[in-house]
């Protein structure tokens, strides 16, 4: 997945910084200069623009989607496959559920608007008096469309994937609907990879690797998450963020000296170097709070 490494901050809207990365002019360049039905390369370089924008509004509801329920919002890098939303929505299936499906959502309301654009040009004749401007209407149409079908698919981490995985969760539990839209991402790339063979795309192939790399990650998070659920508890504490008692042992990592020790023993202090944290990482759901805020019973002053 693309960082803010190597990437251009854009702009910030709605306490949201976009960036773009540097890989990314290089697909406009070479996008922009292919051969098109349009009479000048402006009007390509304005059909590639109109791609990323449409991108762009699509991971602008990844992030209000999750905000929507309570998650945590961070970036949103524009890079040659799309775009990616950094979201941290709550460890719940119907909380992810809404925070991916928003995005496709939004695709959904942009059909009808295009159709909108279609249809007023056609009716103004913009194909004899403004053809390029028609091409580009129609060709922006196409595109919102394609890419709303193409990310539905079923395959992870695309938001089909996502979507599917999240349905699994409320029967699988969150560990093998992990597992399961994993198994199911890695047909999804032996279909990308015929696809691409035959039509001798190198974009499909390079799209079949960025899925392939997306599946393994998964696989192996998964095969994580279910030996984390398999550990005993500390029952006296729990996250306050998604209410789960933590493991019992040594499961966190000094940042200073990079040893292991069991934060809740010794109250957030590494015992190799005596380094304190004021805040403790749950490693069910990723958020960090006091270890006070974990205590079930707070203890009495006297």
């Amino acid at each position: 997945m693309p960082t803010k490494n190597g990437s251009i901050k854009l702009f910030r809207l709605a306490g949201i910084d976009v960036y773009i990365h540097w890989a990314w002019f290089l697909v406009f360049i070479y996008f922009s200069s292919q051969p098109r039905q349009y009479t000048s390369y402006f009007w390509n370089c304005l059909e590639v623009l109109g791609l990323f924008a449409i991108v762009l509004t699509h991971e602008f509801g990844h992030q209000l989607a999750c905000r929507q329920v309570g998650g945590q919002t961070h970036d949103i890098v524009l890079w040659p496959l799309g775009g990616v939303a950094y979201v941290t929505p709550p460890q719940r299936p119907g909380a992810q559920l809404w925070s991916i499906a928003a995005g496709p959502l939004v695709n959904v309301v942009l059909v009808p608007v295009f159709s909108l654009l279609v249809s007023v040009s056609s009716h103004l004749r913009w194909y004899d008096s403004s053809p390029d401007l028609y091409e580009l209407i129609h060709s922006l149409w196409v595109i919102n469309i394609v890419l709303l079908c193409f990310n539905m698919l079923p395959i992870f981490p695309l938001d089909g994937g996502q979507i599917l995985r999240s349905l699994l969760w409320f029967v699988m539990g969150r560990a093998r609907s992990l597992l399961v839209a994993s198994i199911l991402g890695f047909l999804g790339v032996a279909a990308f990879i015929c696809v691409a063979i035959r039509q001798h795309s190198w974009w499909l192939g390079v799209m079949a690797a960025f899925v392939a790399l997306n599946c393994w990650n998964g696989f192996q998070q998964a095969r994580a998450l279910s030996r984390l659920a398999k550990l005993p508890r500390r029952e006296s504490f729990a996250c306050p963020s998604c209410k789960t008692a933590p493991p019992l042992g040594e499961y966190w990592r000094c940042g200073k000296c990079g040893k292991a020790f069991d934060t809740f023993l010794t109250q957030g202090i590494c015992p190799h170097c005596g380094t304190q944290y004021n805040v403790t990482h749950c490693l069910d759901c990723g958020a960090s709070n006091p270890i006070e805020s974990w205590m079930k019973t707070p203890p009495s002053h006297n």
